[in-house]
This record gives structure tokens, C-alpha cells and sequence, in this order.
């Protein structure tokens, strides 16, 4: 379990497990032990054998505001940082989508980014109604590299999914539900509560029955999503030195307003 000061922390109520992504300062933006923990945090809740469901969540106001300024500057002049970063890309989509047990987003404030990729990338998304999406990544000079190209068509029109990534625009609550993207609003101060609600329903759940399920339907995202992910991740590569996102980040970085929808989540 993750210790209380954890850029991520675990915690148990009974069987359901909440994951709550701790760096309510920075709005639960990805730095890079957090984008660590995040790829290394789903295979020991698959081995923990008390576990039946769980829960994804944010500290404080947000769900996750996406990439760290700081860390996103760093991507420009660091390769191995670079290359760690699209190694760690790949294997947080890869271990969500192959992960055994239930997973419900509960979409606590914005979600942004990577943020936006990692609600996305559960199995039930509950959103609060006055929370939102967004993918800006090509608003910052980035391919959307880290989940938007490989989630987003399996869960609406392709016309819509071009849309929200080829602008950047926010996707309010009750819009998000409408094109798929979430199962249901839920009123913030209701919103914990009905997370656990729900996983603890999915717990008492026959296992064995709902985990080979869950496999199944992993082997069938896994076959539609595998050539975009890896050419998105190569194109993401290349962009994290362009001329764009190295102006559009030193812009934000150095204090300029923060747009309605920022972010890389590396």
C-alpha cells in the first residue's frame, strides 16, 4: 500500500482498493515518479490477493491536470528521459488494458492529458458533473500519443474523436456521458460514495466469471489498438523536441495564462 506522503497512494476498504493520485498542489500533474508509479501500481494490485475491484481517483480539486511543466521541459533536452517516458507511455496503457480486476475512474475535477487518458482507460468512468475532459495535447505542439489515439475511437464516433483531439476543447460532464466517454455524471459530494457503491458491487461478483470476462474484452482491445499506440508513441517522440511544443511550454512554464485545456502528461 502506498505510504500517506506517496505521489500515489493505495488504500484498502475491504476488497475494493482506491488508487488516488496524491499531488493535490500541482493539481495531480504527472511528474516523473509519479508517471512511474502509475505504470508500475497495476501489477501489484493484480497480485494482491485481497483485491476484487478498484477504485481511481484524484486528491483535492482534480482528477489530474496532466503533464508537470517542469518535468515537460526537461523531455526537450534529456533523451533518455524521452525514451523512458514512451517506454512508460506504453506500458501504463498496456497493464491497464491487460489489468484483471475492475477499474472505476471516478472523475473527481478536471481531467486533462494524460489525466484525461487515465479515466479513460478504466473500465467504468464516474464523472462529477461539474468535473470535465480534454485531450490538448496537439494544442501543445504534442501528438496524443499516451492514450487518446488508442482509446478514444473504441468509445465514439470517430467524427467527435477527431474533434475534441484536433482542437483541445473541453468535454463537460454531461457531454462526455452523451458521446460515451462516461457512464453517468454523479453529483460531487456523492461522488466517492457511489464509486465504492459500485465497486463493491462488482466485488461480490463471481471472480473467476468476471476477470475472464474482463481478459477476454482485453485481448480485443489490444487488437485494435496496437498499431495506433505504437505509432502514436513514435510520432509522440519526435514532437517532444518540436519547435511548437518547445515554445508553447516555455511559454506556459514561465507564468503565461494556463489555456483551458493545457497539457502533455509524460
Amino acid at each position: 500500500m502506498g505510504e500517506a506522503n506517496s505521489v500515489l497512494t493505495v488504500t484498502a476498504d475491504g476488497d475494493v482498493r482506491i488508487v488516488t493520485l496524491n499531488r493535490p498542489e500541482r493539481l495531480n500533474g504527472v511528474s516523473e515518479e509519479l508517471h512511474r508509479r502509475l505504470s508500475e501500481v497495476w501489477r501489484e494490485l493484480a497480485d494482491d490477493a485481497g483485491a476484487r475491484a478498484v477504485i481511481l481517483t484524484g486528491a483535492g480539486r482534480a482528477f489530474s491536470a496532466g503533464g508537470d511543466f517542469d518535468h515537460l521541459r526537461r523531455h526537450h533536452t534529456d533523451p533518455e528521459l524521452r525514451e523512458r517516458s514512451i517506454r512508460l507511455d506504453r506500458m501504463i496503457q498496456t497493464e491497464m488494458m491487460r489489468f484483471p480486476l475492475p477499474v472505476i475512474a471516478a472523475v473527481n475535477g478536471p481531467a486533462v492529458g494524460l489525466g484525461c487518458s487515465l479515466a479513460l482507460g478504466c473500465d467504468l468512468v464516474l464523472i462529477a458533473d461539474d468535473a470535465y475532459l480534454a485531450d490538448p495535447h496537439v494544442s501543445v505542439g504534442l501528438v496524443a500519443g499516451d492514450g487518446g489515439v488508442t482509446l478514444w475511437p473504441m468509445l465514439t464516433s470517430l467524427l467527435r474523436v477527431k474533434e475534441y483531439l484536433f482542437t483541445g476543447d473541453r468535454i463537460p460532464a454531461a457531454t462526455a456521458v452523451e458521446l460515451g466517454l462516461a457512464n453517468r455524471t454523479v453529483p460531487p459530494e456523492d461522488l466517492q460514495r457511489e464509486a465504492l457503491a459500485l465497486a463493491r458491487r462488482l466485488a461480490a461478483q463471481p471472480p473467476d466469471a468476471l476477470r475472464a470476462t474482463k481478459m477476454a474484452l482485453a485481448v480485443v482491445m489490444e487488437q485494435l489498438t496496437r498499431g495506433g499506440m505504437e505509432a502514436a508513441l513514435a510520432a509522440e517522440r519526435e514532437t517532444m523536441t518540436s519547435p511548437d511544443h518547445i515554445r508553447i511550454v516555455d511559454k506556459l512554464a514561465s507564468g503565461a495564462r494556463r489555456p483551458p485545456a493545457t497539457d502533455k502528461g509524460a
